[in-house]
């Protein structure tokens, strides 16, 4: 019985390292230049755009999971839970942030290559 609620103790305290280790933020694609970008350039970078922002939304859904718990946590008294819900808050709004600067610079590609190929 002792080393089932050892087990048991052991993994409550692991639970919360091992969800937040779970969300994989992903990796904004290179900004590109379109005013020197081919065509094939601007297609490939907005296939990039897109596979980053379907990839940032499983990440926002998992620490939307995570920060969920952490509120649970939080309503059962646990005091240390207020501050890992804070710490994946500022994730979900930095993730939010990332993806917005992207679509941004992903605008300013495609400005700047029309600029620089009128038709």
């Amino acid at each position: 019985m002792k080393i089932q609620t050892t087990s048991l103790l052991l993994a409550i305290a692991v639970l919360p390292y091992a969800t937040a280790q779970a969300c994989d933020m992903p990796v904004a694609p290179p900004t590109l230049d379109g005013g020197s970008a081919t065509l094939e350039d601007m297609i490939a970078a907005q296939g990039e755009v897109k596979a980053f922002q379907a990839a940032n939304e499983e990440y926002l859904e998992c620490v939307d999971d995570l920060m969920a718990a952490e509120k649970a946590s939080v309503s059962e008294g646990d005091k240390n839970a207020e501050e890992r819900f804070a710490l994946a808050a500022a994730d979900y709004n930095a993730a939010v942030s990332r993806e917005e600067q992207v679509a941004a610079d992903f605008n300013t590609a495609i400005r700047a290559y029309k600029a620089a190929n009128p038709d």
